[in-house]
């Protein structure tokens, strides 16, 4: 019995007693409905030499082409009709299963590696969704994995990307100047979370949203590196968002050639997380996402260096950190699906200093859930009595927790300066303080904190449009002076808040 030789994919070789044939190239998979190759056909003597090479471009699932190489063939090689053309159907039929081989091989290739917790992982993991101080412990294991610093930011963001698995996920937007890590922070927080549940993002055209499959992107994290590079989807991003899905009319011919229209339809829901240095640029979508500003202290600077001197130095344990995550993966593997019902609802209010409250208020509601979602280990199961649906309870331990991390949150939802223009203003006051000073020019602001002026004309340029600073007159033939209006206004707006949460959990605390 003769068999197709597929040692080198670019030259498979079919022999028969009179006959060795040569596909040329190998096969293309993609287009099913056709067999095309190019043919090196060759007659044998008994002494196996080779009398005659025919070559011939051909689909092998055309009829017509293959009987004028048929015949071609009887002519040039001098050999029967019947010969070749049982030569070249059972050629056909083994390219054809080769082909499907191929096929399969690829398509196991390209499915996503699942990660599979064993029985001792799993039941680790349950023990540390029940251990008490659950986010602390949490934090600690994020370090270990090699998150440096931004103790708040990361386990925000862990908690978020936890949320994926509820029915109302979460989103953020990491913000801050080029270069502080903000990509970094979200992409070593994302190792934490299983590769089956997330799609990373670099360049995405507008249309490719629609084309996966229906249920593809259902409760998994887009990963976007630069909201810049992904400005083309931004707008569907939204509406997965907010709808919990997206379609798309599209005019589609059939094989008939007819005319017909199609929906493309993309369900959530998803959570979705990305970078950016331009946060007015993208307001929209900034009303959907928690605002995540990145640490650009010198403290982090130094934290991050030292780091990075001992990953050099070869003093990282490289072996605790790879435990960490797989852990972490493993934390997020043994978390199911579950309602969660917050009885303290209607005694929670936010301040009203906080812009959209709206919005914010289904924020600050969702953040509470996804607190007791990650601790579903260590509610009590019960079962609505109308539905039969099962569900769990959040206590106030998680409210009080929320409140905790979320306090930074709500204080720049409440701002009304850009977060780089606020980090420039608190700035500024420091070096105030620190010189004992009230007043300051552009030229010594730009000497001692180092900004560049254009930057700083566009900081002075919100501050006195806001009412922030504003100009006093130097000696004379000397530059414009700036005076702060108000040394404490943030200080303030953060008292309003602590002050409105914990009104807030005095209420729940009350007896009934």
């Amino acid at each position: 019995m003769h068999t197709l030789d597929t040692s080198n994919p670019n030259n498979y070789c079919y022999k028969t007693e009179n006959l060795e044939l040569h596909i040329l190239g190998g096969l293309q998979l993609n287009k099913l409905e056709s067999l095309r190759v190019t043919l090196s056909i060759e007659k044998l003597t008994k002494s196996k030499a080779i009398l005659n090479v025919l070559r011939q471009n051909i689909d092998l699932y055309n009829d017509n082409q293959v009987e004028k190489l048929v015949r071609k063939c009887a002519e040039r090689l001098e050999i029967g009709t019947s010969v070749i053309r049982e030569t070249l159907q059972l050629l056909t039929k083994e390219l054809e299963s080769h082909r499907f081989l191929l096929n399969e091989t690829a398509i196991r290739v390209d499915l996503p590696k699942t990660k599979v917790i064993t029985g001792t992982e799993k039941r680790a993991a349950i023990k540390f969704l029940k251990s008490k101080n659950l986010l602390e412990k949490t934090n600690e294991l994020i370090g270990k994995s090699g998150v440096i610093g931004e103790y708040t930011n990361r386990l925000l963001m862990y908690l978020i990307f936890t949320s994926r698995k509820t029915n109302n996920p979460l989103h953020c937007i990491s913000l801050g100047s080029s270069g502080v890590g903000k990509t970094h922070l979200q992409s070593k927080v994302a190792e934490l979370i299983p590769d089956d549940d997330k799609v990373e993002i670099t360049v995405l055209s507008a249309n490719a949203f629609y084309y996966f499959n229906r249920t593809e992107l259902q409760h998994k994290i887009i990963l976007i590196e630069d909201l810049d590079g992904a400005e083309s989807v931004l707008y569907p991003l939204r509406e997965l968002q907010s709808k919990k899905k997206i379609t798309k009319t599209v005019v589609h011919k059939d094989r008939k050639g007819t005319t017909k229209t199609i929906h493309l339809t993309v369900e959530g829901p998803v959570s979705v997380a990305g970078c950016t240095t331009q946060e007015s640029i993208y307001e929209d979508n900034s009303n959907r996402s928690f605002l995540l500003y990145i640490d650009e202290s010198e403290t982090q600077d130094a934290r991050i260096m030292q780091y990075q001197r001992l990953l050099s130095a070869g003093k990282i344990n490289e072996d605790e950190e790879l435990k960490s995550k797989d852990f972490l993966q493993a934390v997020q593997m043994v978390l199911k699906p579950i309602k969660v019902v917050n009885p303290y609802a209607m005694h929670l209010s936010l301040p009203r200093s906080v812009f959209k409250p709206r919005r914010t208020n289904a924020h600050y509601l969702q953040f509470i859930e996804a607190i007791t979602f990650y601790k579903q280990y260590q509610r009590e199961h019960k079962t609505d009595e109308t539905t039969g649906e099962i569900y769990i309870e959040t206590e106030i331990e998680d409210i009080k927790e929320a409140n905790e991390l979320i306090t930074e949150v709500l204080l720049r939802k409440s701002d009304t300066l850009s977060g780089a223009c606020r980090n420039h203003l608190e700035r500024l006051k420091q070096y105030l303080a620190s010189v004992n000073q009230t007043t300051f020019t552009n030229t010594e602001i730009r000497r001692n904190l180092r900004v560049k002026q254009t930057t700083l004309q566009r900081y002075n340029a919100q501050l006195l449009m806001e009412g922030y600073i504003r100009k006093t007159k130097g000696k004379k033939g000397q530059t414009y002076h700036f005076e702060i209006v108000d040394l404490n206004e943030y200080k303030d707006l953060r008292n309003k808040i602590d002050t409105s949460l914990a009104t807030c959990m005095a209420q729940i605390n009350l007896p009934a």
